[in-house]
């Protein structure tokens, strides 16, 4: 959605899809937490998407380019395979998962109101005309 709107748009889309997915990875965790032998699985994004605009900024600096490091970016599955403190070797910690919740509600909130709000300066800024 580059163009008119600039990367902006483009970019809290693209947050916005990482932040459901962490989401739904954190809701898998906690409905596994009593199945022996599952390990919890995360979701990051914030490095490589932060890695690929500077990238494309420093190196051609238009916002095309900036708009296509930002829709070729892409998240990365980890799985805590190495942890486990249960006898079952089930190593979901709920209150941790708990938390990772409440905050990707707080981020994905933030997200939703950033690009509501730049969408109603767009069209306060079309009716002046």
């Amino acid at each position: 959605m580059t163009g008119f709107y600039g990367n902006g748009i483009a970019l809290t889309e693209k947050v916005l899809d990482y932040l459901w997915g962490r989401q739904n990875l954190t809701l898998n965790n906690i409905a596994n937490v009593d199945t022996p032998n599952y390990k919890s699985q995360y979701l990051s994004f914030e490095e490589e998407l932060e890695k690929r605009i500077t990238t494309a900024r420093n190196q051609q600096g238009s916002m095309r380019s900036v708009g296509h490091a930002i829709s070729n970016s892409y998240a990365t599955l980890h799985t805590t395979a190495g942890e486990s403190s249960r006898l079952d070797d089930n190593n979901v910690d709920m209150e941790q998962e708990q938390v990772e919740l409440v905050r990707t509600t707080y981020e994905y909130q933030i997200m939703s109101n950033s690009i509501t709000n730049e969408l109603n300066r767009l069209r306060s800024a079309a009716k002046s005309f």
